[in-house]
This record gives C-alpha cells, structure tokens and sequence, in this order.
C-alpha cells in the first residue's frame, strides 16, 4: 500500500468521479484508474461500485477512508516537521537576557543547542528587563529571558516562567562574614555593609535598593555602576559585599564566601517573553524548549 494509492482513494471517494479526481490529484485519468485497481488488488476487496455517473464506496470504502484520510495527515504532519528541522541547519535566533543570566543560565543552554543546532547562529544582547522589552516590541529580539514583573506591562508579549531563583549575598572569604546573626543575613544587616552596586537599569540594583527602602534604610554604595563580572571582581577584592542570583553565586571558579538571606529573603522570578502578535522561528522555539528543560535542573541546585 502506497501514499500515492490512498492519496488517489480518497480523491475519488471525495470527487464521486474518476476524472475530477484525476484533476485534483494531477495525474492522467487512466493512471489514477491503474493504481485504484492495484490498492483494490491488495485489499482483496473492490472499494468502489462503478455504476455509469454513479460511483459510490463499497463497505470496505467505507472502512477504509477514515483510516485513509489518517494516515495522509499524520504523513502530512511529519513531512512538515522534517522540513522545519532541515531548515534548522541555518538560521538564527536573536536572544536577550539580563547579564546576570548570561552568566548563571545561559552559558549550558547556549552549548546544548549549538551542539545540536550547529547551523543557526546565537545573537545576544544583554541588557535590563526595561530595554529587552522594548527591543521585543520593535521586533529587534526574537526572545529574552527576563525578570518579572515586566518594568511596564505589555499587553503585547507573551511570558513564561522559567525558574524561581533566591538571592544571596557573597563576600570576600578572607573578610568578616556579613552581619552578625549567625549563618544567614538579614535586609536590615546590609545597613552596616558597603554595598557593591550595579549600574542603574539592572534588575538586581532594583530589588536590592527597594528591600533596603522597605527596611527603612538608604544603602551605602562603596563602589557601583558596574556589570556582574565586575561587581563580582570588586567584592572578591573586598570593596564590600553584593546581592547577587543563586546560580550566579554557585559559580566554582568565583571563590566568594556565599551566605543566604534570612526569610523572607529576597526571591525573583525569570520568564521567557516573546511578541503575542508573532509565533518565534521554528530555531527560537527550540532554544525555548531547552530553556525550559534546563530550568528545573538549574532550580534544584542548592548552595553550600
């Protein structure tokens, strides 16, 4: 049994005639009578009564077009996903995210699907939540992994979260332990700490600035302005101490002393955001799966 063969069935039970099946499928009237003739033969069974002007199916055709029509979708079904997988071996997706994520989240994903996904090139551009957003809407960015909630809500894009991460403050091994409460630091503790603070615009200068308001305090900058490597760099020298993502913290290679929050603590939440109005390349919904696939992984790692 051929697709060809039940791809002429069913034009011919739908058509009630041979030769407008024939136009449909275009293919010559006599080829098409051929092949039905041959499906029939496999069969054992006619599935069609031939009555002049009059052709309609015989109970085996009627048992047969259901299944026909099935499996002409589902080969249907799988030729497009082989297409768009093939189309897969060029492209390109363009990704924002929030540096700190370039530096916990991204680094994993960006190797698994390159791996897999040689042919499609990696656009990054980080930047805060407020600036990928807007390039999100202006069709600059095909994805970006962002912090929620959205500086200035948009109706327009579609989010999804990824991973709920806690903060954790990190100081230099070699200097005292932040606050003086034990193994975990409270807000109201960073009022007797220099901060080191990241440029206005980022996400994590926000939250931190705002948990400090909350506790009835101004933070006291010893250095800001800086991007993640360098507020890690800067509290390693022991400039002060900093507020930073878990998965940033966990890093082998930073050597900071890493110490929780008290509960509450201070927890945020990333999404994936594309444009509601544009369903993202078949290549950025791929990155997104992997995204998504990694985030649990990521979300049970636990600090020292």
């Amino acid at each position: 049994m051929q697709f060809q063969q039940l791809s002429y069935f069913v034009a011919v039970a739908e058509e009630r005639h041979f030769t407008r099946a024939a136009e449909v499928v275009h293919v010559a009237q006599p080829s098409l009578s051929q092949q039905i003739r041959a499906l029939e033969r496999e069969l054992g069974a006619d599935l069609f009564q031939r009555a002049r002007g009059n052709i309609t199916l015989t109970d085996a055709g009627e048992a047969l077009l259901p299944l026909a029509r099935r499996i002409l979708a589902d080969a249907d079904t799988a030729r497009h996903e082989v297409q768009e997988l093939a189309q897969l071996r060029r492209g390109r997706v363009r990704l924002g995210a929030t540096p700190s994520l370039c530096t916990g989240l991204l680094p994993g994903v960006l190797r698994a699907f390159h791996d897999r996904f040689r042919g499609v090139q990696l656009l990054i551009e980080e930047g805060g939540s407020h600036d990928l957003v807007r390039k999100l809407a202006r069709g600059a960015l095909d994805l970006a992994l962002v912090v929620l909630p959205l500086p200035t809500p948009s109706p327009a894009l579609t989010t999804i979260e990824v991973l709920n991460e806690d903060l954790v403050v990190v100081s230099a091994p070699d200097s005292p332990p932040p606050g003086d409460r034990g193994r975990r630091v409270h807000i109201s503790d960073l009022e007797r700490e220099p901060l080191v603070m990241f440029r206005h615009g980022y996400d994590l200068r926000e939250l931190t600035v705002a948990a400090c308001r909350a506790e009835g305090f101004e933070p006291r900058f010893a250095v800001e302005g800086g991007e993640m490597d360098a507020v890690l760099g800067f509290v390693r020298a022991g400039l002060g101490v900093a507020v930073v993502p878990r998965m940033v913290a966990m890093r082998g290679d930073l050597r900071l002393r890493v110490t929780p929050l008290a509960r509450p603590g201070l927890r945020r939440t990333i999404a994936l955001a594309h444009r509601s109005d544009v369903a993202p390349p078949r290549a950025a919904r791929e990155f997104q799966q992997m995204v998504l696939a990694q985030a649990p992984v990521l979300a049970a790692k636990k600090p020292d």
